[in-house]
């Protein structure tokens, strides 16, 4: 048997989930943790890195790209800004799911959680980042670049990991190559991923879903031109629904 790390039942919890070898892996991450999404939304997921400034300061802005389709996002701590506009979406776009990226030290998982985070991802992996995720009980994907780094993240449970950076780690092509060894693990490739090749991402069947920071470029986001992001949330989401 093998165990799929996940969250369970109505509390979120965070536990190992047995499963039969070659059965279907869940895909409904976000979906273990009550969120219902359609199928296009729950595979594009908004990556907030140096536009999280603007947010922090007028969280009715992520309304914009959930106009859009898109109601899923992920702000990094790599700026003081990020767990300021954690709290305040979280609190103030109850429609926006929430969860913060670039967690990288044990202590980082219950801050984020006390924020309003549901959910965290990390570039990479560590035990005690592991451990600090499931002492939360928050549903946490941690990043692999390598294939030793996959099989460490399955060994500990997890089904769906996050390749980062995707473009430096192979792209498609490290993807493709992964589907053979590794074919029960799934992937949500972020670092590279754009407009122009998310289709490709997407269409790889050991890919559940991708992020980027395409839908909130810096300059449009300091111009305020909220108009240009809803757009851009609505074309991503229609590459993802005509997949």
């Amino acid at each position: 048997m093998m165990n799929e790390l996940r969250p369970v039942g109505a509390a979120s919890r965070f536990a190992p989930v047995a499963r039969n070898p070659g059965t279907p892996l869940n895909l409904d991450w976000f979906e273990d943790v009550q969120v219902n999404l359609s199928a296009a939304e729950r595979r594009v997921l908004l990556v907030q890195g140096e536009a999280q400034f603007a947010v922090a300061k007028s969280p009715a802005r992520p309304f914009v790209v959930r106009a859009g389709g898109v109601d899923v996002m992920e702000i990094t701590l790599r700026h003081a800004a990020g767990l300021p506009a954690i709290e305040q979406v979280a609190k103030h776009v109850p429609q926006m799911h929430v969860g913060a990226g670039t967690v990288t030290r044990a202590e980082e998982m219950a801050r984020v959680q006390a924020a309003g985070a549901t959910f965290a991802l990390s570039p990479g992996m560590t035990d005690a980042l592991v451990q600090a995720a499931m002492q939360c009980k928050l549903p946490f994907m941690p990043g692999v670049m390598t294939p030793g780094e996959v099989m460490a993240a399955r060994d500990y449970g997890f089904g769906l990991v996050k390749l980062f950076p995707a473009a430096q780690a192979g792209g498609l092509a490290m993807l493709k190559a992964l589907a053979g060894p590794l074919g029960d693990m799934q992937f949500c490739p972020t670092g590279g991923v754009s407009l122009t090749n998310m289709g490709e991402f997407l269409k790889l069947p050991n890919v559940a879903m991708v992020g980027g920071s395409w839908l909130t470029p810096l300059d449009v986001v300091q111009r305020g031109d909220w108009a240009e992001i809803t757009r851009l949330a609505r074309e991503a989401s229609g590459i993802a629904n005509d997949l």
